[in-house]
């Protein structure tokens, strides 16, 4: 699920809008952050089972005119699973963020979240609306079990699916997991030389972590929650222009599903990459 190539999501964060370690405030220490960069503040938060890593381009291009704060979520990536041994990995790391937020003093800070990291960024938005001054989602849904199982799915079966993929990500035998990894991040990463790198920050990473965080991610359901989003927000998607679902499709899907979230409107469906903007 967790499209890692962000079809020049660098530039576009960049018109949108002393480094090392530093351990998160508030929800114990479920991520760590690099800052780099001097200016607003910019938080990045990668996608599923992803490193910092991810961000190096979109940091790059933003570090000479802003203060940017890389996120490295505990336990993806081989990083220590540290507070993501237990408890909820998503809604965690959002409540970490306004906290280290508020630690740091940071003034109403852009938050860029790609895939999980996008319904990080949702939730720290909607239940902490005074913290953050802008917001980008890149390639994903506010209710992701609608993308998995379709309009339809119900509570119960949503939850019984959910587990079964939790549990096939923490307890398949390694094999069949790297397999299952090289050939999803074939679909998702369209340049092909970056895929071993990519593939390796999703085998390196904390199985039991990934595989709670995957359910957690099928589970939530922001949809009630966009109402509460009072920062300028852009939603960002990629779509394959040889895949099956037509661009304007894809647009509709999006479209539909942040309709909750007030001043939504379509930007383009001519492009690879399509966004929509909020007008407040």
């Amino acid at each position: 699920m967790n499209r890692r190539n962000l079809l020049g999501a660098g530039a576009l964060a960049a018109a949108f809008l002393a480094a090392g370690p530093v351990f998160a405030a508030g929800d114990a220490d479920r991520f760590t952050v690099q800052v780099r960069g001097k200016g607003p503040d910019v938080i990045l938060i990668p996608g599923l089972s992803s490193s910092a890593v991810i961000w190096e381009p979109t940091a790059k291009a933003l570090e000479g005119r802003y203060r940017v704060h890389v996120v490295q979520v505990a336990g993806f990536a081989g990083a220590p699973t540290a507070g993501n041994a237990s408890g909820n990995v998503v809604a965690g790391v959002a409540e970490g963020l306004a906290g280290y937020i508020q630690a740091k003093g940071l003034k109403k800070p852009a938050v860029i979240g790609h895939s999980m990291g996008g319904t990080i960024g949702m939730e720290l938005a909607a239940r902490h609306p005074d913290l953050v001054g802008k917001l980008m989602v890149v390639d994903m849904f506010p209710k992701l079990a609608v993308a998995f199982f379709g309009p339809a799915v119900t509570p119960e079966q949503i939850a019984k699916n959910a587990a079964m993929i939790r549990d096939g990500i923490s307890k398949a035998p390694i094999e069949q997991a790297a397999a299952q990894q090289r050939q999803t991040i074939a679909g998702m990463v369209k340049t092909e030389s970056a895929r071993e790198a990519i593939t390796q920050h999703a085998l390196t990473s904390d199985r039991d972590v990934s595989g709670r965080a995957m359910e957690e991610l099928l589970l939530t359901d922001l949809t009630p929650e966009l109402s509460k989003i009072t920062a300028p927000t852009t939603v960002l998607h990629a779509f394959d222009k040889a895949g099956p679902v037509p661009a304007a499709t894809m647009d509709g899907w999006y479209a539909a599903a942040f309709g909750p979230l007030k001043g939504v409107k379509s930007a383009s469906t001519t492009r690879p990459t399509s966004s929509w903007s909020t007008s407040r």
